[in-house]
């Protein structure tokens, strides 16, 4: 500080000068460069914050809109099966997560009657932690999926479950007898992010299987992978893994560079 500059002189110029960090905002939603007010945040920056907790919140308790996506899934031309977990009630899932691992013992019933199995996949759409990520992404994602598949692909009846864990897949794909279960659920909501859709992918699906035996594809949401562009890249991944007969650790995504771009002659998925 020169001499004759005042300490709250200092702090207005320093306060009034572009913040170091402030172009890198531009290129992500974490929370950099907010600057302070004293000891705290700026008015506008805590209230932002405030907001995105309000609607991390709001995801976890959301309502699940099952018959709406099913209603999307049927004008498409995809037959829907609902199924539910053991965990009888929102309260119940988020302090039990084991109950939201296993299949209610009425739902188990309509999967094994499912007609025309065995089957290759079978696509479960499933509320997680945030059911406002799939009831805004789920029907899109799982068309442009199944769009994508090759025609002689024998496909279940695209589940909906509610209260459900990620690892539902799990008895879900024996119950069908599926080769393959691709999983969209809803990702636990963060403080930059309470919409975001997550994709797993299971091959030889069964009670049993870990995390290293599944596939992951996260942030499927506008700001992040787009979900129209979703479908094609998880639709890859599914055929990657029917010819490797794998997934997991064994299972690398590489469909980006297997989904050409303009100019290259490698086939195109779906071609």
């Amino acid at each position: 500080m020169s001499s004759d500059e005042t300490p709250a002189t200092a702090i207005a110029t320093t306060e009034q000068s572009e913040h170091p960090l402030k172009r890198l905002r531009d290129f992500t939603e974490a929370r950099i460069g907010l600057g302070r007010r004293g000891a705290g945040l700026p008015t506008a920056a805590h209230l932002d914050f405030a907001e995105d907790h309000a609607k991390a919140r709001d995801a976890v308790h959301s309502d699940f809109a099952a018959e709406a996506i099913a209603s999307a899934l049927e004008e498409a031309g995809y037959d829907t099966l609902p199924v539910k977990s053991q965990a009888g009630d929102r309260a119940t899932y988020l302090r039990r997560p084991d109950l939201g691992r296993l299949v209610a013992d009425n739902s188990r019933d309509a999967l094994t009657a499912a007609e025309g199995g065995p089957f290759d996949l079978v696509l479960i759409l499933a509320d997680g932690l945030s059911a406002t990520a799939v009831n805004a992404h789920g029907a899109t994602v799982a068309v442009g999926v199944l769009k994508a598949l090759p025609q002689d692909w024998r496909i279940a009846p695209v589940v909906i479950a509610a209260g459900a864990r990620v690892a539902l897949s799990d008895p879900i794909g024996e119950a069908v007898r599926a080769k393959i279960a691709l999983m969209l659920v809803g990702e636990r909501p963060g403080l930059s992010a309470a919409n975001s859709l997550g994709a797993y992918l299971t091959f030889d699906p069964k009670p049993g299987r870990s995390d290293a035996d599944r596939n992951c594809v996260s942030n499927i949401r506008p700001a992040g992978l787009d979900p129209q562009k979703a479908g094609e890249k998880l639709a890859a991944l599914v055929m990657r893994s029917a010819e490797l007969q794998l997934s997991g650790t064994g299972l690398k995504d590489d469909a980006d560079d297997r989904l050409t771009a303009d100019g290259d002659d490698t086939p195109r998925i779906g071609s």
